[in-house]
């Protein structure tokens, strides 16, 4: 017996659009990381980058639940002293939407040049329109 090991020429990779609509933030963001990893492939290899395209639409439209919207804070280092940078929800969802699902799937993929080559095929869009319909991708409801 051996076991199966893929080859990175023999992966398929898909195209999909979600519409995030409605959708909540967290719950979206494990199912995008996961078809991103390839989890959903009976092939998944783990030191393999196995995933699939994933377009995301209308991410202006997520939700959170509970108190999110008034007490989640971004927050990043310029890296000099005093240098910590606080954006709040609110603002982040006014001024750019699309970086809210972004940084979510981005903290739940590995922390490696591997996880960056993952992100890379994720193509997220504030409104109802993107620039990938040559793609084709498939419609699937998450």
């Amino acid at each position: 017996m051996k076991t199966y090991m893929p080859k990175a020429s023999e992966v398929d990779r898909r195209w999909y659009l979600v519409d995030a609509e409605g959708k909540v933030l967290g719950r979206l963001a494990t199912e995008i990381a996961n078809i991103l990893r390839g989890k959903n492939k009976p092939e998944y290899t783990p030191h393999m980058d196995m995933g699939d395209f994933v377009v995301v639409v209308n991410a202006d439209k997520l939700v959170v639940t509970g108190k999110k919207e008034q007490q989640k804070l971004y927050r990043r280092h310029t890296g000099y002293p005093s240098g910590l940078r606080e954006v709040p929800y609110e603002r982040m969802m006014a001024t750019h939407p699309e970086r809210v699902l972004e940084k979510a799937v981005r903290g739940m993929l590995p922390k490696n040049s591997l996880g960056r080559a993952m992100f890379r095929k994720l193509k997220v869009y504030a409104g109802p329109n993107h620039k990938h319909e040559a793609q084709k991708p498939e419609k699937i409801e998450l």
